[in-house]
């Protein structure tokens, strides 16, 4: 009866205007963004023009492993160890002199219970005498600028979870075998074995030869976004980093053979971050077989293809500048962050996770937990100046279990490591990268079939620490009926 009262006074709580289901078709908002001032749209290709799935998670894995045993002579046993899927999640951070992978918040502090060396958890306690009795990792040391700090890395793109996983696993044969390493050449051997199979194209391959479902993903989705921008007159433009014979591929399998018609501009190869910071390498155009042409570029034509260059001459051949463009990509380091930050671009982020946790965030099981465990906060917050035996045993009560409503709330997500939006209560470092360098954020590029090309998207605005909260404050943009939904089963 307890309980049930409980759950009832719970649910009690719950304000009307809070969402029973969030609408992962929802793009949300960081900044306010007309798209009647948007006439051109930008795109990368991997994860964004085209979406692939988990399945591409485990070939990587298991070819790096392979290249961590054959090329590097690494222990047979570790061929043992196979993929594990929902290991690690997006936006996790490497100690690499540690050996240790974990979450930190926007303020650089490590969430509790979520630190992991190899395969098992690290205490608490031993986390804090590791980094002399705090959880705070310090500036100098943390992810830079692209996430790469002198001794902490950032993995922040979703071709980074098997690379996560391998080196979980590698840490944790040295450690359950008992035999004396460097994590610092571990760190290195595992992050080369991953980028060998991207450097030979290895990744290209198996989806060039598989192109149904079983690694690109909602590939009529895409025809159907670019063939509305199209529609409406707006300019569409590509730069990414993979080669053109894998682009082609994928590209006439989503959206036809045409599908260079639909594009002004096609770079190919361009070497993102530097493509946005660099000024030196100059395009060069490749034939219709995919081969280097030397000719100097004096302008860039629609159905051509280009290689390299640098955002610098970009600008300059196209004159597209400032808001009136929008660029879409899944790296917040290497595709998004130098075009908000020095270009004055408009940012989209395209975040695969969104569609998940909003079903997450959505079960009465999340909504009863958060909202018991805020309550508890408020009435833990009160307790604390009763400093009689009694209010001091329910307090340390109170605390107890609202530690283990934490708990719950992160296993609902991700029993290692919780939410890549959320620590306890504050918003993770890679929350905090997407709000700083994304104007708009969603689950996929389809999410732009539900919304017409004058739609304004505006911000939820959440009251600061010192304001006064409003009920109309709170409402969530995600739980409303999405414009055009219906339109989303018939859109090929």
């Amino acid at each position: 009866q307890t309980a049930a009262f409980k759950i009832t006074s719970v649910q009690n709580l719950i304000p009307p205007g809070a969402c029973g289901i969030l609408n992962p078709s929802t793009i949300y908002a960081n900044n306010e963004v007309s798209l009647a001032e948007v006439d051109i749209y930008g795109f990368d290709y991997d994860y964004t023009l085209a979406l692939y799935s988990n399945a591409l998670h485990s070939m990587i894995y298991n070819a790096a492993r392979g290249f961590l045993v054959d090329h590097f002579k690494y222990p047979q046993g570790i061929r043992k160890y196979e993929y594990i899927p929902n290991f690690a999640a997006r936006g996790l951070h490497y100690d690499i002199q540690k050996g240790l992978l974990m979450k930190i918040d926007a303020f650089h502090y490590i969430q509790p219970g979520t630190v992991y060396r190899g395969l098992s958890p690290v205490p608490d306690e031993e986390v804090l005498e590791l980094y002399g009795g705090t959880f705070h990792i310090p500036l100098e040391q943390d992810s830079g600028f692209y996430g790469k700090g002198p001794r902490v890395k950032q993995f922040m793109d979703i071709f980074s979870i098997p690379e996560m996983t391998l080196m979980a696993v590698a840490n944790d044969f040295f450690i359950t075998n008992n035999i004396d390493y460097d994590p610092v050449h571990l760190y290195k051997d595992v992050t080369e074995a991953v980028g060998m199979v991207h450097l030979k194209g290895y990744m290209y391959k198996w989806i060039m030869q598989d192109l149904g479902k079983k690694y690109i993903l909602r590939g009529e989705e895409t025809d159907a976004v670019l063939h509305k921008l199209v529609d409406q007159g707006k300019k569409l433009f590509l730069i990414t980093n993979s080669p053109f014979a894998f682009v082609d591929k994928g590209m006439t399998h989503m959206v036809g053979k045409n599908w260079r018609e639909f594009f002004d501009v096609v770079i190919v190869q361009a070497d993102k971050p530097h493509f946005f910071t660099d000024c030196v390498k100059p395009f060069r155009r490749l034939d219709c077989d995919g081969a280097l042409r030397w000719d100097k570029i004096k302008s860039l034509e629609k159905g051509q293809i280009y290689k390299q260059g640098n955002l610098f001459d970009f600008l300059k051949l196209t004159g597209w500048r400032g808001t009136k463009v929008l660029y879409f990509g899944d790296h917040l380091y290497s595709d998004l962050a130098d075009l908000t930050l020095r270009h004055g671009w408009r940012t989209a982020a395209i975040v695969p996770e969104l569609e998940q946790e909003t079903k997450i965030v959505s079960t009465s099981r999340y909504s009863t937990s958060l909202t018991w465990m805020q309550a508890l906060t408020g009435l833990l917050e009160q307790l604390q100046t009763h400093q009689d035996p009694a209010s001091k045993e329910v307090f340390q009560e109170w605390k107890k279990e609202r530690e283990e409503l934490r708990i719950i709330a992160k296993n609902l997500f991700n029993p290692q490591f919780g939410s890549i939006f959320r620590t306890c209560h504050n918003p993770t470092y890679f929350s905090r990268r997407l709000c700083r360098f994304s104007d708009l954020y969603m689950a996929s590029l389809s999410c732009l079939l539900n919304y017409d090309s004058n739609f304004t998207f505006y911000p939820r605005r959440t009251p600061l620490q010192h304001e006064a909260p409003l009920w109309m404050d709170q409402l969530c943009t995600g739980c409303r009926k999405t414009p055009h939904l219906e339109e989303m089963s018939t859109i090929r």
